[in-house]
């Protein structure tokens, strides 16, 4: 791995070989130089205060060896990515702006799938993750994760029922809870839908209706208008001696037909008489049926009136988009009442579909009680071996007669599902309540962790749980911040022993401040601050036998050259390289 421009570094490269790796010096050092530089090859969140001052970016490349068929391998492929002799070139640059890429096998990736391919990679865990196992639903979590495929298979079909149960729960709430409304609501609806039917509209009524008012409101001004129209085209019975239309035509028709032999162009003119004489008579024969057809019936007009005020009074209830400004049209009150049809056949079915949903909510709430069984069965028989497992690796951590219980547990809630004769809550993770118990030993009532374990219990149960999950779901690397916090003494060689054997099936990495635990790696990295008086900066070293004298005597005394200190460094050492330290 190497690091370019972060805190305080300027370049650095770090070689995390296989086995055991410890990381130690000064406080914080080896954490910002191993698990933040970690953390940003594995999708962590890009901080801009991250970048190195003065530097414009801060780059971490990390070069990853994958084995034959490894599923991170396969996924890098899918998302582009080459390989270089088998091993994954991955690089993350964070800019003093807080703008952040990421590479994967030479191609740009999002963030995403660097988190992604981390969950197959490394296992972090530092003190942070020690105050999360406090908490119940990490535990229970914890067990679910050891459990395996027993949890998970009953627990997926589980939270597939929960949400299906959670939709029709809420559908009925809704229903039921509305019920005022949608009863008010259809009453309105039916109100409508039967003035509408007891007017009987027709589309494009209103508009013959106003045409006809129009023209039965005018009858006497249209009658005579057409009679003297007809006389002066057609001539007045009673006056011989006027003058009419058609008469005229007629003396002009005459006058032309006498000479239009002689002009082609007058007889083109004769014939357009011909065809307007044609028409006058025509329409002095329509205004004459026209004047015997118009009948002023002062009954029908009142008739019509009275039409026309239904129709405005649904035209202002249900036409146009607001229904309140009769603006709308007969085609849009028929539209309302087809949708208001609908809408109330819709409410007047809501009874029968609260039945329906009432019943189909019943038969969920079964099926999810008998998922909820299978899923705490399951639970209570991993329970059983997970707590035999980590009480046997703490009595490989100095904690010979500490045991490990889980206390799987359920809470009384009226709104909750029937389960072994209860009423019990419920939710996504299913019925159980889950808390492991310590008792550190013989004699002491178990009780939660969070109570009854000190600093260095808690840290050496923690520890306990990943080993225990090294066997029931490997990953390659394991990466330890300062999980030895709160240790000393016999214990603390125990935990580096323990590390130790761990690292005999994975790439172990740990940061500590833990002389007894350095001793135990085979490798051993140094973080190393120098200052000029006006810049700091960090640089990474690997120790030597000699150097890791000196850096071990430093951890325990202080000095690197103290006697005692170099004495009990290799008596360390020594201890560690042991058959029996393995």
């Amino acid at each position: 791995m190497r690091i370019r421009d972060l805190g305080v570094i300027d370049d650095a490269v770090v070689e995390l070989a296989p086995g055991f790796t410890a990381v130690t010096g000064e406080t914080g050092a080896g954490k910002t130089m191993v698990v933040t530089s970690l953390g940003l090859l594995l999708g962590g969140r890009a901080d801009p205060g991250l970048v190195r001052r003065g530097a414009d970016r801060a780059v971490v490349e990390g070069r990853i060896g994958l084995p034959p068929g490894s599923p991170v391998a396969a996924r890098a492929l899918e998302a582009g990515a080459e390989l270089d002799d088998g091993a994954l070139l991955i690089s993350r640059t964070v800019s003093a702006e807080g703008r952040s890429r990421a590479h994967v096998g030479g191609r740009a990736v999002p963030v995403g799938l660097l988190a992604e391919l981390g969950e197959d990679l490394i296992a972090v865990h530092g003190q942070t993750d020690q105050q999360r196992l406090l908490r119940p639903s990490r535990q229970r979590g914890a067990l679910d994760r050891y459990a395996g495929e027993a949890v998970a298979g009953p627990l997926t079909r589980y939270r597939a029922v929960y949400r299906t149960l959670r939709e029709v729960s809420a559908t009925l709430e809704e229903l039921t809870t509305r019920a005022r409304e949608r009863a008010q609501e259809a009453d309105l609806l039916r109100f409508g839908l039967e003035e509408v039917a007891a007017a009987e509209p027709v589309a494009g009524e209103d508009t013959e209706l106003s045409a006809e008012a129009e023209r039965l409101g005018h009858a006497d001004a249209l009658s005579s208008a057409a009679t003297q129209a007809h006389a002066a085209l057609a001539g007045d019975p009673t006056e011989p001696d006027s003058v009419d239309a058609g008469t005229l035509l007629a003396q002009a028709r005459r006058a032309l037909d006498g000479v239009r032999g002689h002009d082609e162009r007058l007889a083109a003119l004769a014939d357009r008489l011909n065809e307007v004489g044609y028409l006058l008579t025509d329409v002095a024969q329509d205004l004459a049926g026209y004047a015997d057809d118009l009948d002023a019936d002062p009954a029908r007009l009142a008739a019509v009136e009275d039409r026309r005020a239904v129709l405005a009074q649904l035209l202002r209830k249900y036409g146009g988009p607001a229904h309140t400004h009769g603006q709308g049209t007969l085609a849009e009150v028929l539209e309302w009442a087809e949708t208001s049809s609908a809408r109330l056949l819709e409410l007047d079915g809501d009874d029968e579909r609260i039945d329906e949903l009432g019943a189909r909510e019943t038969a969920l709430r079964a099926e999810l009680a008998e998922l909820a069984a299978e899923v705490s069965a399951a639970r209570q028989a991993a329970a059983g071996r997970f707590a035999e497992a980590v009480s046997a690796e703490l009595a490989e951590l100095a904690m010979p007669h500490a045991r490990v219980t889980f206390a799987l547990s359920r809470v009384d809630d009226l709104a909750g599902i029937e389960l072994d004769g209860r009423t019990v809550a419920y939710g996504s993770h299913g019925v159980d309540e889950v808390e492991v118990l310590l008792a550190p030993h013989p004699g002491a009532s178990p009780r939660p962790i969070a109570k009854g374990a000190s600093g260095g219990e808690l840290s050496r149960v923690m520890l306990a749980v990943e080993v225990v999950f090294a066997g029931a779901d490997p990953v390659p690397t394991y990466l330890f911040d300062e999980v030895d916090a709160g240790v000393g003494g016999k214990a603390a060689v125990e935990i580096g022993r323990r590390l130790a054997k761990l690292a005999e099936s994975a790439q172990v990495v740990v940061v500590t401040h833990l002389p007894q635990v350095a001793a135990f790696a085979d490798r051993h990295l140094v973080v190393e601050k120098t200052s000029d008086g006006t810049v700091t900066r960090s640089g990474v070293k690997v120790l030597n036998d000699e150097e890791r004298v000196r850096e071990l005597s430093r951890m325990l005394a202080g000095l690197e050259d103290s006697e005692l200190g170099r004495a009990h460094a290799e008596e360390l050492l020594a201890a560690a390289r042991a058959p029996r330290g393995r």
